[in-house]
């Protein structure tokens, strides 16, 4: 098991991972772009993937090593959030209209997590 620093510090690499993808996807929507023209799709689609896998696992070791093994509302929001993370990045293409919206709540929804993880609310 890693230690509790080590899963923190891959926990938030993974959300960089995804808040950096979800960002340059939704200006390049924003800026006229498409799914066709986006020539980083695949790469920013990897990034996105692999952020929330890493966000995902190392979060559950960092409940592991808090020795949590409740389902508090916290953890329930914060499972919502990377839920929305998850399908943020269809809805660009899907919505063009949306990206703006999309780029403002994905920072208000990661505010949200990080005041979530740190006060941890009952």
């Amino acid at each position: 098991m890693l230690s509790y620093n080590v899963y923190k510090v891959l926990h938030l690499t993974g959300v960089f991972l995804v808040l950096i993808s979800l960002s340059a996807t939704a200006f390049h929507v924003m800026s006229g772009g498409t799914k066709a023209t986006n020539q980083f799709r695949k790469k920013l689609g990897i990034l996105h993937g692999v952020g929330l896998l890493i966000a995902l696992v190392a979060g559950f070791g960092l409940l592991a090593r808090l020795q949590i093994f409740s389902t508090d509302m916290w953890i329930a929001l914060k499972i919502a959030i990377w839920i929305c993370f998850g399908l943020a990045s269809a809805l660009l293409y899907r919505k063009p209209k949306s990206a703006k919206a999309v780029f403002w709540l994905t920072i208000v929804l990661a505010v949200a997590a990080a005041f979530l993880a740190i006060y941890k609310p009952a």
